[in-house]
């Protein structure tokens, strides 16, 4: 969602077939009926997939113009989901939203957008709505690569404090990106839901 070297169409070959992550899954969980929501860096569309499954009309978002058109062809003019190219710096969401799902995609902001960004997310969602996504802690070792913003526990706490937390998982362990490449992740996974 920024400009960076990474080889993204690499990256989502690689990803491609992947189910939905957890924090989509748990968000969904917490409503009783469908709704409206942006997935943001939406990639090829393994969250947006979950959604367009059940019944939520999807606002997907990504930077890559060529990612967004895979995902126009795999789901075949779906009527339920609409698809916008946008960096961070020109983002621009609708208001009332029920859920914003931002998947490893935070991370990939700058800092100087990032506090626009995230007031944005607020602002946009309904009261109840709920946001879900991943940021990435301060002992990551990619903390210090150029294209990445990393947060501190105490960061993460008071970005969600106007929230009510439904999941706030701390994850640290060493690895491989889907790439290939070594990595030491240290991840923050959210469900929050906007107070009433």
């Amino acid at each position: 969602m920024t400009n960076t070297k990474r080889d993204w169409n690499s990256y989502y070959n690689a990803i491609e077939n992947r189910p939905p992550r957890r924090t989509i899954l748990t968000a969904l969980a917490g409503f009783e009926e469908s709704g409206f929501a942006i997935d943001l860096g939406c990639g090829t569309g393994r969250d947006t997939e979950e959604l367009l499954t059940q019944n939520w009309t999807v606002l997907a978002i990504d930077q890559e113009t060529e990612t967004i058109q895979r995902l126009q062809a795999k789901f075949e003019d779906h009527p339920q989901l609409t698809t916008q190219v946008s960096s961070f710096e020109d983002l621009k969401f609708p208001q009332a939203v029920d859920l914003i799902n931002a998947s490893f995609t935070l991370p990939f902001c700058s800092p100087v957008a990032f506090p626009r960004v995230w007031e944005t997310i607020f602002n946009s969602l309904k009261k109840g709505g709920r946001f879900c996504g991943h940021l990435f802690g301060d002992r990551d070792s990619w903390r210090d690569k150029p294209f990445i913003h990393c947060q501190t526990r105490f960061q993460v706490e008071t970005l969600l404090k106007p929230y009510k937390i439904e999941l706030l998982e701390e994850e640290e362990h060493s690895g491989q990106t889907p790439l290939g490449e070594a990595r030491d992740w240290h991840i923050f996974h959210i469900v929050a839901q906007k107070n009433e």
